[in-house]
């Protein structure tokens, strides 16, 4: 746990600014070689268990050094092995692992959102939902009753949408496309800001979501 704050602390500021800077992050990636890939999906993996590191940088970088498709693929590859890593971690220390990321109120209000409900539905639209904080959650996940298999399925398929958005944004802006990224880019800038104006009205209203009695 203090290697992870250590981390964050003194690590996650450099990392955001090369990733904010496409052309320098393409050339750091390119100069690993083949070794690459593995070093961007490595950086994919700390976007997620470092929640300061923010991940739309990530995904539109994602896009302009690889291509829709690939971009696509390594930044799945990553939030797989990110959000397992997140869940795992913070189900086997506990609390005190959450808490290095967020304040006692913020944990609490999360933390009876996630086991309000039953609903995956309640999940999955918590990690579809633009401006809400999905690394996050992914730590309060973890000591929650959930399973985690089922976790992973259902955050990740809300992932998906932003994700492969961003993705199709950096690959047109190494491309040249500006209209297109910039159509793109304004879509997920308004749904980002829809999200993140009434987060609070969304989050209460998923808290006082009652589970379907059967």
């Amino acid at each position: 746990m203090l290697l992870l704050v250590f981390v964050s602390t003194n690590y996650a500021p450099l990392i955001t600014e090369t990733v904010s800077d496409p052309d320098q992050f393409r050339e750091v990636i390119r100069s690993y070689g083949y070794g690459g890939v593995l070093v961007f999906i490595l950086i994919q993996v700390l976007q997620i268990v470092i929640p300061v590191i923010p991940g739309e940088v990530v995904q539109v970088a994602a896009g302009y050094i690889f291509g829709t498709w690939f971009g696509t693929l390594y930044l799945i590859i990553g939030a797989v092995l990110g959000t397992t890593i997140t869940f795992y971690a913070a189900r086997f220390l506990g609390y005190p692992l959450v808490r290095a990321f967020a304040s006692e109120e913020r944990l609490e209000r999360l933390s009876e959102i996630v086991k309000s409900s039953k609903s995956d539905l309640v999940i999955f639209f918590l990690f579809l939902l633009p401006g809400l904080p999905k690394d996050l959650l992914t730590y309060v996940g973890g000591v929650t009753p959930i399973h985690g298999p089922r976790f992973l399925l259902l955050t990740l398929g809300a992932r998906l949408p932003a994700l492969f958005a961003s993705v199709v944004v950096g690959s047109n802006l190494y491309q040249g496309d500006y209209s297109q990224a910039l159509w793109v880019s304004a879509i997920v800038a308004v749904l980002f800001t829809g999200g993140f104006i009434y987060r609070k009205s969304i989050l209460k209203m998923i808290q006082s979501h009652k589970p379907d009695q059967g």
